[in-house]
């Protein structure tokens, strides 16, 4: 079973600043797909007591896992980071694949893949990476440096409240002991950088996930703990299932046509009912006003449907919906919410964001807005430039340059907001807005921030009405305009060569997949037998690789999630098919049950390591002589005359196809001018 494994952090660095100088991307995002924000705009909000650039952010999933996640996420400009669950059980074993998003999102994956320790690091990684980022190389536009990282934990209260996951959330809150842990590890061509003021606060807000079946009464105490224990500004993610069967096979089924789509009466059995999570907020509401700490909700967590699609793992019996039927499925929440609540708690969202209604979103004054199905698929987080591209247009469209602007003139209820505050027609507050509205004057100077806060208040709970009705009846929600899969050409893939249209390197949430080589070459099909005391060299037609570049997967980063084979126009998955490195020796020697391939270089030797079809070779190169082992045999040579100068002992033929394959890899991976996970493990980092 493939398994998630961090990367060194001094690595890190030198693969982030070599690939942009050299390429002009990072983590195999182009530079033109970056956001660095608008000085014209302020897409900047408030997201508990701290300031956020933009309220776009990834969701708690494979997008905030691992250092470069973060990277990437900010990259793709994203300023609310919702880091992916941590909990207790931290040795899960998740059934492979977990991801299909062939059409809308089902998935298995539900809690971080790495040790509660490895999540800090990785974050406090991450956090330090963006830093380094924007104090030099990509500084953001004027407004939108500002990053706030969420945590996330679930989910129960014995793990919560247990030793470790209190030190993860005290490790969130005072990172300093790993800032300077990892600011001694940065490497000393970029000494420059280790004197910067790296955020040690990482997060004092959190995301509870009370997953599916928590207890109602569970979920209470879980939040009240995180309050008076660790004064954490807390949000709770409620569940789909608040809406009731009813409601939710009516909209799912009978609206929006995913009949296929089967919802387990049990699901709403173990689940907490809407009255209850009323009760549950209105409770937590006076104790976060006793201890002066913030409230919100989040709309939703996936809905549960049963595992009968035939890609995820078939022992599953149960997978969790997202996507675009979830998005009707959760603004009918949030609507439901602010009709009971008005705007008393702000909303957290995340349920089939993408960049048609992401503005949208933003509208309705919901924060953060977190997207993780629409960043799996084809372009991967170079999808999120598009987001910012579609709010920049629909802002300049009605005259808006902040987001309370936005609000107030997206569907134009900005009058109709007036007379919901009670101030009408008369009313000399009222009749200073409506002035400035009609000579399009500064609407917040004209109400005072006082007023002009609950102005946009009352507009962002007129716009949630329009909105949901709209979303409801979009027929780009419903099941026959999310029914087509990606398209396959019939054609398998094979270890070296394919089409190359390189989707699967952006759909990778982990960036696992990359190219390597450039060249056209032959791989030589050769075998040495022993002869009269010597060697007899035998020949077959090579292996001709055709291809601009070839593609290859960093086994330390893949975790067999299956996204890649869903968007490969071939069959049998980049992630099975080519070539999987591993970081370590001994990771590559842990994993018999893994083909894939280790490489080192020294100053004085290179080392490949090679597994095919569960057969084991070792190639070392020293100098113009190579050293060739698998079992039964070890021989050393010169490639250019293998029968005239080899020495070693072999049974039976020694086939050197797979040495050629090994040396071709040494050379390409490792020489490539592309910079890459492995190639850009120097010496003596390979073992960290």
């Amino acid at each position: 079973m493939a398994e998630l494994r961090p990367y060194p952090f001094t690595a890190l660095v030198r693969r982030m600043f070599r690939e942009l100088a050299q390429s002009d991307s990072v983590f195999d995002l182009p530079a033109r797909q970056f956001v660095r924000g608008d000085q014209d705009l302020d897409l900047s909000v408030r997201f508990h007591r701290q300031r956020a650039s933009s309220p776009l952010g990834p969701a708690a999933g494979p997008q905030t896992q691992m250092a470069q996640n973060v990277v990437l996420s900010w990259l793709g400009g994203c300023r609310i980071m919702e880091l992916k669950t941590v909990q207790i059980l931290d040795e899960l074993e998740i059934p492979r694949p977990c991801i299909d998003v062939h059409t809308v999102g089902l998935n298995a994956e539900w809690s971080q893949e790495l040790k509660l320790e490895q999540s800090l690091d990785e974050y406090v990684k991450g956090a330090m990476l963006v830093e380094m980022l924007r104090a030099e190389a990509l500084p953001p536009a004027p407004g939108f440096g500002d990053v706030v990282y969420d945590m996330s934990v679930g989910y129960d209260l014995a793990g919560v409240a247990s030793p470790r996951v209190a030190a993860f959330i005290r490790g969130m809150q005072d990172a300093q002991r790993r800032v300077d842990e990892f600011r001694s590890q940065i490497p000393p061509e970029f000494a420059r950088l280790c004197d910067l003021d790296f955020p040690t606060r990482l997060s004092d807000t959190l995301t509870l996930s009370t997953f599916h079946g928590c207890p109602p009464a569970e979920i209470e105490r879980i939040i009240d703990h995180l309050m008076r224990e660790h004064r954490l500004h807390s949000i709770i993610k409620f569940n789909p299932m608040l809406l009731g069967p009813e409601e939710t096979h009516g909209l799912l089924y009978d609206v929006l046509g995913y009949h296929d789509m089967k919802v387990p009466d049990s699901a709403f059995e173990r689940d907490t009912t809407w009255e209850q999570a009323v009760e549950i907020v209105e409770r937590l509401a006076e104790t976060a006003a006793e201890l002066d700490l913030g409230l919100g909700v989040k709309f939703s967590n996936t809905l549960i449907v049963e595992n009968d699609r035939g890609f995820l793992a078939p022992g599953e019996k149960e997978v969790y919906l997202s996507g675009q039927p979830l998005h009707v499925l959760a603004m009918q929440l949030v609507r439901r919410f602010r009709r009971r609540f008005g705007n008393r708690f702000p909303i957290s969202f995340a349920a089939g964001v993408d960049r048609q209604n992401f503005a949208d979103a933003v509208a309705l004054g919901l924060v953060p807005i977190t997207v993780c199905t629409d960043l799996l698929r084809k372009g991967g987080y170079g999808r999120l430039h598009g987001y910012h591209q579609e709010l920049r247009r629909r802002l300049t469209a009605v005259g808006a340059t902040d987001v309370a602007g936005f609000i107030l003139a997206a569907y134009g209820q900005a009058e109709a907001a007036l007379e919901r505050l009670g101030l009408a027609a008369g009313d000399p507050r009222g009749e200073r807005c409506r002035a400035a509205l009609e000579r399009g004057a500064d609407l917040r100077a004209a109400a005072g921030d006082e007023l002009y806060q609950r102005w946009t208040s009352a507009a962002a709970l007129l716009n949630t009405e329009r909105y949901v009705e709209a979303a409801t009846g979009d027929p780009r929600y419903a099941r026959a305009a999310t029914d087509t899969p990606p398209r396959k050409i019939g054609s398998h893939l094979e270890l070296f060569d394919c089409i190359t249209c390189d989707i699967c390197v952006p759909v990778c949430p982990n960036d696992a997949n990359f190219t390597y080589g450039s060249e056209q070459r032959e791989i030589p099909v050769e075998s040495l037998t022993r002869q009269d005391g010597g060697w007899r060299l035998e020949r077959r037609p090579p292996l001709m690789l055709s291809r601009r570049h070839q593609i290859a997967s960093f086994a330390d980063f893949c975790n067999d999630c299956g996204n890649c084979d869903i968007f490969c126009p071939e069959d049998g998955g980049p992630y099975v098919i080519k070539p999987r490195f591993f970081g370590r020796a001994e990771d590559w020697r842990g994993s018999p049950q893994l083909d894939g391939f280790y490489l080192e270089r020294r100053t004085d030797r290179d080392l490949a390591l090679g597994r095919f079809d569960g057969r084991e070779f070792r190639l070392e190169v020293e100098g113009d002589e190579m050293i060739y082992a698998g079992e039964g045999f070890r021989i050393r040579f010169r490639p250019e005359d293998p029968a005239g100068s080899a020495t070693g002992e072999g049974e039976g033929a020694v086939d050197l196809t797979y040495c050629h394959i090994l040396d071709y890899l040494r050379r390409a991976v490792l020489d490539s001018v592309q910079v890459n996970y492995v190639n850009a493990l120097r010496s003596g980092e390979s073992g960290a």
